[in-house]
């Protein structure tokens, strides 16, 4: 508490005085909410009055018991015990009855033992949260109603993987080839979190983004899923410029994800390949974007935007973490076995499935940061020349055509800057 003030009163007045402002608040809200609905019969309890008086006795309680817990132990059961009652009554004498303000009224004690125990800066935490959670209620009904039980569910298996999963895992090495669980499953999160991330972005901007804000977006979590999407759209569409330009964009914002989970494993790596990714990431962004907005007859240039498959599964996680351990393994033996040479074959081969596994393995690999870029950069290519190769699959001819020459240029250009 600062000096000026224990100047002006003793300490334990200044603690009344913060217990009955925070009281007082939380108070005034719930005396607001009860004039809200005037015409409701519906029994509501305390107020301005109340919750000061229920502040005051934790604090007296806590005061009064020393270092010892038992009395406001023992208040906080009486004082539950009164808002149970209160609480039967409501339910008794109206419906629909909610607990919203039983709960303030003991979360309001607990903020008086705590100021009485000097944690002045948690008690008002607590006061000034419980008051945003009281007078935030219509938006936060309004916010469940709008997302969907499974987006809910998508997040609880991201606090799985990162808050449960992450902090249990062994951090050791193991092995000759340096498997640590605890930086593969580091690896895991951070590339499940970046892809979540972007797939929110995405969800968010639904029905008021482009199909080239989707294509930036779905690029920042799989841009060959969204390569895919693309080009199997293309086929209605009938928009090639457009939807292979969309492509083009996808892939360079692949760069920027790969580039940023460098940096966060491997600085050393991430310096080499900052100014060849950015550039491949800047050529491919602008003429994607160029490209796209070249309009030819019988084109047609719409607004709506993709919709991707949420990227965070458990499945997927465990499915990344087991190619990343094998990649890892593979990229030690064909580095011993076969030298630079079968490194570059291995990074080409790994470039046509999924590219992070292999990126990511890199970056723990133990290679020198010269061959390491390289075969990371080859990698990139060869998966562009795939997903070039995926677009000429599924989008009618020109969107395919268009789409496999556009990503076959700009793997050549990801070669040639790093090696310029």
């Amino acid at each position: 508490m600062p000096a000026w003030l224990t100047g002006l009163l003793p300490v334990e007045g200044l603690k009344i005085i913060l217990v009955l402002f925070l009281s007082f608040l939380v108070g005034f809200e719930r005396e607001e909410h009860k004039a809200d609905s005037p015409g409701t019969k519906q029994y509501t309890f305390g107020g301005v009055r109340a919750f000061p008086l229920i502040g005051l006795l934790g604090y007296t309680l806590a005061l009064l018991s020393g270092s010892s817990l038992v009395l406001p132990a023992a208040g906080f059961a009486v004082i539950g015990a009164f808002l149970w009652l209160s609480y039967q009554h409501k339910l008794a004498s109206s419906e629909p009855a909610g607990i919203t303000t039983e709960m303030s009224g003991l979360t309001t004690y607990l903020v008086g033992v705590l100021v009485s125990r000097g944690e002045f800066w948690i008690a008002t935490t607590i006061a000034v949260l419980s008051l945003l959670l009281l007078e935030l209620k219509t938006a936060l009904e309004n916010l469940s109603r709008r997302v969907p039980g499974e987006e809910i569910l998508t997040f609880a298996k991201f606090l799985f993987l990162t808050a449960v999963i992450l902090p249990i895992v062994p951090n050791r090495t193991f092995g000759s080839f340096g498997f640590n669980p605890f930086k593969v499953w580091l690896i895991v999160v951070a590339t499940s979190g970046i892809s979540y991330g972007s797939y929110l972005l995405q969800k968010a901007s639904r029905g008021s983004g482009s199909i080239f804000l989707s294509a930036v977006l779905g690029g920042g979590y799989s841009s060959t899923a969204t390569t895919v999407i693309l080009a199997k759209r293309a086929r209605e569409a009938k928009s090639p410029h457009l939807f292979a330009g969309s492509i083009l964009i996808s892939s360079g914002t692949m760069y920027v994800r790969l580039l940023a989970l460098l940096a966060l494993f491997n600085r050393i790596l991430a310096a080499e390949l900052l100014w060849p990714f950015i550039v491949s990431a800047l050529a491919a962004l602008s003429f994607g974007w160029y490209w796209g907005h070249i309009r030819t007859s019988g084109e047609k240039h719409g607004r709506q935007g993709i919709v991707i498959k949420n990227p965070l599964e458990i499945s997927a996680a465990l499915l990344f973490a087991l190619l990343f351990v094998i990649l890892l393994a593979a990229t030690h033996y064909v580095a011993a076995r076969f030298g630079r040479g079968g490194l570059y074959g291995l990074a080409a081969i790994t470039g046509t499935t999924d590219v992070d596994p292999f990126v990511l393995g890199m970056t723990q690999s133990g290679q020198p940061a010269g061959l390491a870029a390289h075969a990371v950069a080859l990698a990139a290519s060869s998966n562009n020349v795939m997903k070039g190769i995926y677009a000429f699959a599924f989008a009618d001819r020109r969107t395919g055509t268009q789409a496999l020459l556009l990503l076959t240029a700009l793997a050549i250009v990801g070669l040639l800057v790093l090696f310029i």
